[in-house]
């Protein structure tokens, strides 16, 4: 386990996280049997406040499925549920994770702060996920991105862009809006 103070977790303290990552990955097995799940609401009032969040799994350290909210809806035990169910079954790039591919999962949870506008300047690496969007396109890339690919910030900007389906260089363009948004990130060796 961990130590607790080598990552900020903001207010979510290991029995949120235990009982997060638990929920996304109930939710993921269900899925992949077909079954729906219906997950009880968790004793922590910060779990049951409403909340945006991603799961991300990976399958040998490759991206096997992604899926988030950017808005908080729901609360946020029940966007995890719902979430962590759409990254195994019904993320477009992919096919669906199998039964058989449980025990090879690795799940990450991404549970972020509301976006806002942001110059492109001002963006910071590590510490910014973006949302690009003009014309009807919208493209996000989380936090972690960047960093896991060790990208520059004009190749962050350029790689929000071509995820959004605009030429790269749109981000230099005052149409195209540019939001920010934070995340807490933690994955199976953070509980």
């Amino acid at each position: 386990m961990r130590n607790e103070s080598d990552k900020d977790f903001g207010p979510y303290g290991l029995s949120e996280r235990l009982e997060l990552m638990s929920l996304a990955k109930r939710s993921v097995e269900a899925a992949t049997r077909g079954e729906q799940f219906d997950p009880i609401p968790p004793k922590s009032a910060l779990l049951r406040a409403t909340g945006a969040a991603f799961v991300t799994l990976k399958k040998r350290g490759k991206l096997r499925g992604c899926i988030g909210h950017v808005i908080g809806r729901v609360p946020l035990y029940e966007c995890i549920s719902d979430v962590s169910e759409a990254a195994a079954i019904h993320d477009h790039r992919f096919s669906r994770v199998t039964a058989e591919e449980l025990s090879e999962l690795t799940f990450e949870i991404s549970v972020l702060t509301a976006p806002e506008s942001i110059a492109a300047v001002d963006v910071v690496v590590g510490r910014d996920g973006l949302i690009m969007s003009r014309g009807g396109h919208s493209g996000l890339l989380l936090p972690q991105v960047p960093i896991e690919w060790n990208w520059t910030k004009e190749e962050f900007l350029s790689h929000t862009c071509r995820k959004a389906n605009l030429p790269t260089d749109c981000w230099k363009d005052d149409s195209t809006e540019i939001k920010a948004f934070r995340a807490i990130v933690f994955n199976e060796s953070d509980c």
